[in-house]
């Protein structure tokens, strides 16, 4: 006899709710914020450049500006890269509406590309079909964290002469054919929100290899302001003396922020692991589900995933995703969606996007839901995501 669900009367999985994400916070995180509080620097200070040090020895990268948050990130590097009027930015509707918004920042244009159907990443096939004179860069999010085809996304690079910025706001401590993320996009962005593997509560990163992108990064973080007399126009008249050389914003980021995040990469390591142990358990349990269809991993990608996704299969199913959100939380399983295609927004259709772009991405909008995965959870916590996720799809399946 199937288990009664107890959204249809039976006995919940949890007393306590299980959220889909959390952050992990340790007594050394929290010295380390303390240490700035007593210090001589709230914001601009040393923890900043130490901790961008570190970005650089985890990811491979060159250099990296760290910054208020992913979405100032991406508006940096899509204002370093020279976007502006005219220019037309590919990138994937399956995404957070920052990969998007940064080029409509510049006046350019979003040109939504479609996913691929097992990966749900960005499908460079589908990147090639987009391209036109116009096209001046590619954002490709690593979507829940697992890497986008980068063979596919360079060649397409080289052909085509674009800008590649990947979005990495998911993928810190992801390898792609061993090296790191970080290490082959002309610039990678990262986020370090609250519920993101590493977190400083907020901020962000930007990483390039590119010594001239890197000098534009750090002015467009600050307003454009320098106080780098090679950078100046006019002799200095004084130490007190700087100037404004671009048009920018003031997205820097506090030393507070920085020193958390920089004792939150000592742990990538462990929240790397425990993150792959969950997610294995998960595989093995969802995949053999008629009514759900698991993630495939993009050849190559060894993931440390910010998101773990399950997509329902309606053919297998007596309900849809809206009820089976709602079964599941009945369960104390707290899930979530992740992401409305970005075109389906009122201000895009405003601006003459229609549905129907992206017919993969609209088809597993409407499919996907988004269980609890983070590194604080518990073996118990898993095993209560795998027996509700099965007793509620088991009971409902046709």
């Amino acid at each position: 006899m199937k288990e009664l669900p107890a959204f249809a009367g039976g006995t919940p999985v949890r007393d306590k709710k299980l959220y889909y994400s959390h952050q992990y916070i340790d007594e050394k995180d929290i010295a380390a914020v303390v240490d700035v509080l007593k210090s001589d620097y709230l914001t601009t200070g040393p923890h900043i450049t130490k901790c961008e040090e570190k970005l650089c020895r985890v990811t491979g990268a060159k250099h990296a500006v760290l910054c208020a948050n992913d979405t100032a990130a991406l508006h940096m590097a899509v204002m370093a890269a020279g976007l502006g009027p005219g220019d037309e930015l590919i990138t994937t509707p399956i995404t957070f509406a920052a990969s998007a918004n940064c080029a409509l920042y510049v006046g350019a244009r979003p040109v939504f590309a479609d996913i691929d159907e097992k990966t749900w990443n960005i499908d460079p096939a589908c990147i090639e079909k987009c391209i036109t004179p116009r096209t001046r860069a590619v954002v490709a999010v690593d979507y829940g964290g697992q890497s986008v085809d980068q063979e596919a996304i360079l060649a397409l690079k080289e052909k085509y002469g674009f800008v590649y910025i990947e979005d990495a706001a998911h993928s810190i401590g992801t390898c792609y054919k061993g090296k790191p993320v970080g290490s082959f996009a002309d610039m990678t962005t990262m986020s370090f929100h609250a519920v993101k593997t590493i977190t400083g509560g907020e901020g962000g990163a930007v990483l390039t290899d590119d010594e001239s992108l890197y000098r534009k990064l750090l002015l467009l973080r600050t307003h454009g302001i320098t106080r780098d007399p090679k950078q100046m126009v006019y002799e200095p008249d004084g130490p007190w003396y700087y100037e404004q050389v671009a048009l920018a914003p003031n997205y820097r980021i506090t030393d507070m922020q920085a020193a958390l995040i920089s004792s939150q990469l000592d742990k990538l390591p462990a929240f790397g692991a425990r993150k792959k142990e969950i997610v294995k358990k998960y595989n093995e349990a969802f995949s053999k589900l008629p009514g759900c269809v698991v993630q495939e991993e993009t050849k190559g990608s060894d993931t440390v995933r910010h998101l773990y996704v399950l997509r329902i299969n309606p053919q297998h199913l007596s309900i849809g995703r809206r009820q089976l959100f709602d079964a599941l939380g009945a369960e104390n399983i707290i899930c979530n969606v992740h992401y409305i295609p970005v075109y389906y927004f009122p201000y895009y259709e405003k601006l003459g996007y229609k549905r129907g772009l992206c017919p993969n991405a609209e088809r597993l909008y409407d499919e996907m839901l988004t269980i609890p995965l983070f590194y604080a959870m518990t073996d118990q916590d898993v095993d209560d995501v795998i027996h509700a996720v099965t007793k509620v799809l088991t009971y409902y399946e046709k």
